[in-house]
């Protein structure tokens, strides 16, 4: 299916903009089973997602990528959603060779020094293991919101991913907001990380993340030290200006 007809996908994404994160994973789960999936870092969008999956289907797809620089609240909140929800969540890491190749050269905190070394980084301990990840997919569920940054605001509920071969990306809670999503978790006692009663608004590997500041972007407290809007390499088809 990976190769569908884009006018088919782009009239199934007008249609289903304007339905509900429900109605919307309903859809893609009825379609892409089982080579559809989750990709969670297991923020506060995921668990919602985790949440609503869970009430879809019995056996819902959840990866995760582990970059070996999470911070250990994250890992907890990895085994209290296990417990909790009883799912798999299959674990990605990235390939050893290169993980050691890239120290070797530049340090262990390359990623402090100059953006193109935090975003070969980003490449090497995220990018590389997801593409591992969606090549055995036909579609793939995110928690993105248009709220979260710039670079997210055109977002669709559902798109067609020419980074990774023409993959469908549903992004289910695109039209969210931040008071949203947190109704969602308190409303359904969710487990979450407990870094974000912390001011984490954003959490992803130990070193790259801070608390923000009150008035300051979501995003903000990702690769601080960079002045430029930054996007993730796992979305990097939302800012051109990104490798």
């Amino acid at each position: 299916m990976v190769n569908e007809n884009k006018d088919l996908i782009k009239s199934m994404a007008e249609s289903l903009e304007r339905k509900n994160a429900e109605d919307v994973l309903k859809w893609s789960v009825d379609k892409y089973h089982p080579k559809i999936a989750l990709s969670s870092s297991f923020g506060a969008e995921d668990v919602v997602l985790i949440e609503m999956l869970s009430k879809t289907i019995r056996d819902p797809k959840i990866f995760t990528l582990d970059t070996g620089r999470l911070p250990q609240e994250t890992y907890n909140l990895i085994d209290a959603i296990r417990e909790k929800y009883g799912v798999e969540v299959e674990v990605y890491f990235p390939q050893t060779s290169a993980i050691e190749d890239m120290t070797r050269r530049y340090g262990l905190n390359l990623f402090y020094k100059t953006p193109d070394q935090r975003v070969l980084c980003c490449e090497r301990r995220k990018v590389e293991p997801l593409r591992r990840a969606l090549s055995k997919l036909d579609a793939w569920i995110t928690g993105l919101r248009r709220e979260q940054a710039p670079s997210r605001t055109n977002i669709g509920k559902i798109e067609l991913d020419e980074a990774h071969g023409g993959i469908v990306k549903v992004n289910p809670i695109a039209d969210w907001t931040s008071k949203q999503v947190w109704k969602y978790i308190r409303e359904n006692s969710i487990p979450y990380n407990k870094l974000y009663d912390r001011d984490y608004s954003s959490i992803g590997c130990a070193p790259c993340t801070r608390p923000i500041q009150a008035g300051e972007n979501e995003r903000a407290g990702r690769w601080w030290w960079e002045d430029a809007t930054k996007e993730c390499g796992l979305h990097h088809r939302f800012n051109k200006n990104e490798s």
